[in-house]
């Protein structure tokens, strides 16, 4: 092996290992940032922020406790607690998850930032040293140090710098931060990222199929092996073992021999099956998984549940009527636990699940035949379990579930599976299933929302991901209704603007029993990507959208950083480019895609096209490599390298290396390394260069 291709092999294996730094615009409560309704008088944060005016009155009384009487140290001071306000706070005063009394103060005269702009190369730390380390200061932020950092009191009645910091170096190291890594750091004024403009679209997408089944869902095994799980919506999961690329291979499975079979428990009409599945984070020690899927319960008595459609949300199930034959809440969503066949200490090696259910997570009926979500997903960093659960059906969404604060319909809720309440809090509290509330989510900000909630406005939320890379980019695309389909970044407490806005504009609903929401009461947040429906043609005369994945595979290096979502009718998929990097600001271009000439199993082309014929694209999927997959009516497809299809990639050459393969087993947390990027990447930097001279 060449020493370049080499140095490449390693790099990417760390890559797996790296938790890295993000600066996705977020404020310190997790929210996303908004526009004030009214001008902030204290601090000159206009435009996106993340204080209202009740908390800049609340800094303008901090500022003035501290009675500080130098004007040039004031006015550094004052912007240190304005800091609060910046969109990117949630970067500024957090290093590894540990919250700081005061942002991350520039500390670096080297290089500009390759995120941040270029006025980050000041020395603002020490500045602040330089200008306030003789000011008495009351009620100073700088009184205590930093868990352990530079050895300083925790706490200090001091009101000088110098009182407490025997150097600028000392306070500079609790204090200050480089503004050399991926992250961001604070230098007295606003955060701004560097523009380095949008870089052209790949010239296409290639793809070989690998499966002819049509499936809804697609796990990697969490055993970080090359095994995936697989299900379609009438009820099965399969455990497949995936080729690798250039084998010629196709998925390995026994279709006869499921690893668990639903079908008998499960509703399988049009916009009912199992629609989703989520394996613990630790399945490798406990084999615990769940299954997110629709039942009948005049044919399945355990399908029984509290109908959504009731008098707490002001709606009166008698007076919905019959919608396509069923009777309201007929139908149900439900969440269960399961877990594997096999020994108990080496569950990863399980072929079999149990078919009976460990418990019942969640029931819930459904008011109409349409929008009720249903995917499942784990938190890379909580742990927890997110379910998206659409607006309940309804043209329009009648009775405004969606805005409605106690209701479920419409949100993406967030559950703690691990901690099994006890039956006077499930009356207490109103769960509608056996579970806990993590202490954290948003009814500790907005007493009026139902306890579940992490955040609300959507429609109908169709495959959602969490970025591999950056876990706080959570996106979820979701349906439209006759205008617009949306790509949403879903924050802590965020509200998606449904029915009041239709993606960016206004919606005006044909029926309202259940009360209209004023576009003026909320704040929405806008999509960051999508498409009219008159950007695209469809057999169905409609447009659905179907979320993606940010790619993170080097099978296409072009592709790799690019969000992909696609359109479930018009068999077209577009690719998201953020610009700049960490800033929330997409643009997205339509990928010209086809198969590969040499694909494992031969694909199907529209008369006079180049594009395959996919059919319906149903959902996308990823495997322990970061490789993307689309799941079809017409089979499984995997991205590839794009020469296979003769696209060109100027960085495919420099990147054609062996994949690092999949570990036997997951690495735990303990192990991960974590931290900012700098110190991992400055010693590969020398291995490198060690490499270069030996290799």
């Amino acid at each position: 092996m060449g020493g370049s291709n080499f140095i490449m092999l390693i790099f990417l294996i760390a890559l797996q290992f790296l938790d890295p730094c993000f600066a996705l615009p977020l404020c310190t409560d997790s929210r996303a940032p908004f526009t004030p309704k009214a001008k902030l008088e204290f601090c000159s944060y206009n435009g996106t922020s993340c204080c209202d005016n009740a908390d800049d009155l609340r800094l303008k009384k901090q500022f003035d406790s501290m009675n500080v009487s130098d004007s040039d140290c004031a006015s550094l001071l004052k912007s240190i607690l304005c800091a609060r306000c910046d969109q990117f706070s949630a970067e500024l005063f957090r290093v590894d998850s540990i919250p700081r009394p005061v942002p991350v103060l520039c500390n670096s005269t080297t290089s500009a930032n390759s995120t941040q702009s270029s006025q980050a190369t000041n020395n603002f730390c020490s500045k602040i040293w330089t200008t306030c380390q003789n000011v008495s200061v009351l009620n100073s932020p700088f009184s205590g140090s930093l868990q352990g950092k530079a050895g300083a009191p925790i706490v200090s009645n001091s009101t000088k710098l110098t009182d407490v910091w025997q150097s600028q170096k000392d306070f500079c190291d609790a204090f200050g931060g480089a503004s050399d890594d991926e992250s961001v750091c604070f230098n007295g004024e606003p955060v701004t990222l560097n523009s380095t403009g949008i870089p052209s679209p790949p010239s296409g997408m290639c793809l070989e199929k690998i499966g002819n089944g049509s499936y809804l869902n697609m796990v990697p095994h969490p055993d970080g092996s090359n095994r995936a799980f697989f299900s379609n919506q009438q009820g099965k999961i399969w455990l497949a073992t995936i080729p690798n690329e250039d084998s010629g291979g196709t998925l390995e499975f026994d279709e006869s021999n499921p690893f668990l079979d639903l079908t008998d428990e499960v509703h399988f009409d049009t916009q009912f099956g199992m629609m989703g599945i989520a394996f613990h984070p630790k399945f490798s020690e406990n084999g615990r998984f769940f299954a997110s899927f629709n039942c009948d319960k005049a044919k399945w008595p355990e399908c029984g549940g509290r109908c959504a459609c009731n008098s707490d949300v002001n709606c009166d199930p008698s007076k919905l009527g019959n919608d396509n034959g069923a009777q309201p809440c007929q139908y149900q969503t439900v969440i269960a636990e399961f877990t594997v066949n096999g020994s108990a200490s080496q569950p990863s090696k399980a072929t079999k699940a149990k078919p009976s259910e460990v418990r019942r997570i969640f029931t819930m009926g459904l008011p109409f035949t349409a929008h009720h979500g249903g995917q499942i997903l784990f938190g890379p960093r909580d742990g927890y379990l997110y379910f998206m659960m659409g607006d309940g059906g309804g043209s329009g969404d009648p009775y405004n579930f969606s805005q409605n604060k106690k209701s479920l319909l419409g949100k993406v809720m967030r559950l703690d599976i691990d901690s099994s309440p006890s039956d006077t809090e499930v009356s207490r509290l109103g769960l509608w299933g056996n579970y806990s509330i993590p202490k954290d989510n948003p009814y500790t900000i907005d007493a009026d929302l139902q306890k579940e909630i992490w955040a609300l406005g959507l429609r109908n939320p169709w495959r959602c991901s969490f970025d591999s890379a950056r876990p706080s980019y959570f996106m979820c695309a979701d349906v439209g209704q006759d205008q617009y389909e949306e790509v949403d970044v879903i924050t802590k407490y965020g509200n998606y603007g449904w029915r009041a806005y239709e993606g960016p504009y206004v919606y005006a609903p044909r029926t309202s029993p259940g009360g209209n929401t004023s576009v003026n009461s909320i704040r929405p947040i806008f999509p960051v990507m999508g498409y009219n429906h008159s950007d695209v043609n469809t057999n169905e005369g409609s447009a659905s959208i179907t979320g993606g994945y940010f790619s993170r595979s080097m099978a296409d290096p072009c592709m790799y950083g690019r969000y992909l979502f696609a359109d479930l009718y018009a068999g077209a998929i577009w690719a998201g480019t953020e610009n700049p990097i960490s800033s929330g600001n997409f643009t997205s271009n339509k990928i010209n895609f086809t198969c590969a000439s040499d694909s494992p199993l031969e694909c199907t082309f529209s008369p006079g096209s180049s594009f395959p014929a996919l059919s319906y694209i149903f959902s996308f999927g990823e495997d322990n490599k970061k490789n993307l997959y689309l799941l079809t009516n017409s089979g499984v497809y995997r991205i590839v390298h794009p020469s296979r299809c003769k696209y060109t990639c100027a960085k495919e050459k420099d990147t054609k290396v062996a994949s690092p393969s999949p570990v036997s087993s997951p690495p735990s947390k303990a192990n991960r390394l974590r931290g900012p990027y700098k110190s991992l990447l400055a010693l590969l930097s020398l291995l490198c260069l060690l490499l270069v001279n030996f290799v």
